[in-house]
This record gives C-alpha cells, structure tokens and sequence, in this order.
C-alpha cells in the first residue's frame, strides 16, 4: 500500500463517527438518509463523512432509486491489518536493534579508546 492510501485509511478510522458507521454497515448495507438519522448532525455532514470512507476503499456506495445504499467492503478491515502489521514490523525491527545495541559493552563502541590505550 502507498502512504497516500494508509493515509487515507487511518485518517477515516481516525473519527468516532465514521467508525461508527462501519459497525452500522457490517450488519448490512444502509442508505445515507437511515445512517443520518442515528446521528445528531445534518444529512449532508453525514454524506460528508459516508465520503470519506468511500475515499479510503472502506465502504461502497450504490445509488437504488432516490437512496444511496452504503455497504462495507469487507476487504477493507483486511487492508487495515496489513498496514498495522507493516508499521509493527518496522517497529519491531527498530526496538530490537536499539536493545542490541544498549547490550554492547560501550567499550566496545567508545572511539576515544584505541588499541594503544
């Protein structure tokens, strides 16, 4: 995955009412006007945030009649670990080269000590 898209992908996770939504949509596809009516803000706030998780691969949107009907992609939760997984790995790599290193005996690694001294 290209920074662009797990920057999109996390910047959609990053909001409680979006991540809402999705637990709405795993249950089954919704249209924007039902989602809105869970919400305390107008409909087109919620459009605005059924967007940003269209942008981010995490959900469809389909137009049926006058509803748009929005599902979750249920690739995307996978897309998700796989990004996580990636960070944790490089993380991994970085705590585990730091702990060899404060293993060392810093004598070893000291450049004012030489072999004459």
């Amino acid at each position: 995955m290209t920074d662009e898209t797990v920057d999109r992908l996390f910047h959609a996770l990053a909001d409680a009412t979006r991540r809402d939504i999705l637990r709405r949509c795993v249950r089954g596809e919704m249209s924007v006007s039902r989602l809105a009516e869970a919400y305390p803000m107008s409909f087109a706030a919620v459009q605005k945030h059924v967007a940003v998780l269209e942008r981010a691969g995490l959900v469809t949107k389909q137009r049926r009649g006058r509803e748009q009907l929005v599902r979750m992609d249920p690739d995307a939760v996978g897309r998700a670990r796989q990004a996580l997984d990636e960070l944790e790995t490089a993380w991994r790599g970085r705590v585990d080269r730091m702990s060899r290193l404060l293993a060392q005996d810093p004598e070893e690694n000291d450049p004012t000590e030489g072999p004459d001294r």
